[in-house]
């Protein structure tokens, strides 16, 4: 489900880092991910309450750390862009995400 809601997110953010627009990249997924973390969930939470499960500390976990490197990313430098090398990271991240989750089942 994640993929294809984010197929979008991922079209319009590819083309404004083509046309160096690096506001609209960086802002589209960060909005994004602001709004379904505080919108969605809050509404969500508010029609009926959503239990939490010990095994989804993993979740919370690799969320965690991509929002710590996306800070970092951001943040540190002088140029204060992401660098290809953090693209990778972010993408070996979610890599071994995935993998993780297969092998837990």
């Amino acid at each position: 489900v994640a993929i294809g809601t984010s197929l979008p997110e991922l079209a319009t953010s590819v083309v404004a880092a083509f046309k160096k627009k690096s506001d609209i990249a960086i802002g589209n997924v960060v909005g994004s991910n602001i709004f379904n973390i505080f919108f969605v969930l809050g509404v969500s939470a508010t029609i009926r309450s959503i239990p939490f499960e010990v095994k989804n500390n993993i979740d919370i976990l690799v969320m965690l750390i991509a929002h710590f490197v996306l800070f970092v990313s951001m943040f540190t430098g002088k140029k204060r862009l992401i660098d290809r090398w953090e693209g990778i990271l972010f993408l070996v991240i979610y890599v071994g995400y995935i993998v993780f989750l297969v092998i837990r089942g």
